[in-house]
């Protein structure tokens, strides 16, 4: 047998099914074919095009990628450079951020909480003067002598 082609994800035996087959040589061309065999088959019969799609969800096929390069990232920044400054200044430069980004968030939630309060204010005044305009003709009838 080549070696070459025995780790390859074609390098399946005769035994394995054609859906694992199939899926096999879609994930060796990427997200696109998954989302190229999707659109074909909508086309073809929409069954089967609902089918894929539920399965790309169900198998986190549609977000492998984004994951996979987001792994490598956070590998990548805490791995060390060699320099005890350098990583000094890196690890102080992110705690740095990881505070900015924490404040920031800080920041919005009081902005939407502030902002969700003058709404519920706004309501709250303009259902008490709907209330007191309807209030006002039953209260001032026709003056008795």
């Amino acid at each position: 047998m080549n070696t070459a082609t025995s780790h390859s994800p074609m390098a399946m035996d005769h035994r394995t099914g054609f859906f694992a087959r199939a899926e096999a040589w879609l994930d060796a061309r990427g997200k696109g074919a998954w989302i190229a065999a999707m659109v074909v088959s909508f086309i073809v019969f929409w069954p089967i095009g609902l089918a894929l799609l539920a399965y790309m969800i169900w198998s986190k096929r549609m977000f492998y990628s984004s994951c996979k390069s987001m792994t490598r990232h956070s590998v990548h920044m805490n791995k060390s450079s060699g320099n005890a400054a350098f990583d000094a200044y890196k690890a102080e430069t992110l705690r740095r951020l990881e505070d900015e980004q924490g404040n920031f968030e800080a920041f919005l939630k009081r902005l939407r909480d502030a902002k969700d309060k003058a709404e519920f204010d706004q309501f709250m005044n303009d259902r008490a003067s709907a209330n007191d305009a309807a209030a006002e003709p039953t209260q001032s009838g026709p003056a008795t002598a």
